[in-house]
């Protein structure tokens, strides 16, 4: 089943516990982003006020008792978009409560799916797939319908090969 708008919207805000991202693609091309990360390739100073709408919704899942995290997958040397990310994405993320991991595979492959494949898994029994093209347009999302097993080793596997993005951060300056 494809999830997309409201359908998408509704699935998200309704888990329970957790929700938690394998975020693999080295690029997203989204058209919400392209003037902040034109702003940040130009080295013009963040906006105040950037990503404040995904701030607002990961304070109010901590608030109300639920987790939200995800691992990120990079490769070095980083892409202009995980330069974004790194610089203005994930630390105000972090700060809302979102707990950010990354998973540093340049020198090895973990048993994982490595494909560019991403995915939300919501309370460890629903997995969202997030389909990319090799741009890292997104294609659509799409709710997984078949055993989720793999997908908690996976998650298993990377968040025990991740460190905190602080941590990351600090040992890679």
């Amino acid at each position: 089943m494809l999830l997309d708008g409201d359908k998408w919207r509704r699935t998200f805000d309704a888990y329970e516990r957790d929700a938690w991202r394998f975020e693999a693609q080295p690029t997203y091309t989204m058209a919400g982003e392209a003037e902040s990360v034109a702003r940040f390739l130009r080295r013009e100073p963040k906006p105040g006020d950037h990503n404040a709408r995904w701030h607002e919704r990961v304070r109010g899942y901590v608030t109300s008792g639920r987790s939200i995290g995800r691992v990120r997958v990079v490769r070095r040397p980083l892409t202009d978009y995980q330069g974004y990310q790194f610089a203005w994405g994930i630390p105000g993320n972090v700060a809302a409560g979102e707990g950010i991991r990354i998973l540093d595979v340049t020198y090895e492959d973990y048993d994982l799916p490595l494909s560019g494949t991403d995915w939300w898994m919501f309370d460890e029994e629903r997995v969202v797939h997030l389909n990319y093209r090799p741009d890292g347009t997104q294609i659509n999302r799409e709710l997984f319908a078949g055993d989720i097993s793999p997908y908690l080793e996976w998650k298993r596997i990377s968040l025990a090969h991740s460190v905190p993005f602080s941590e990351y951060v600090r040992e890679n300056e």
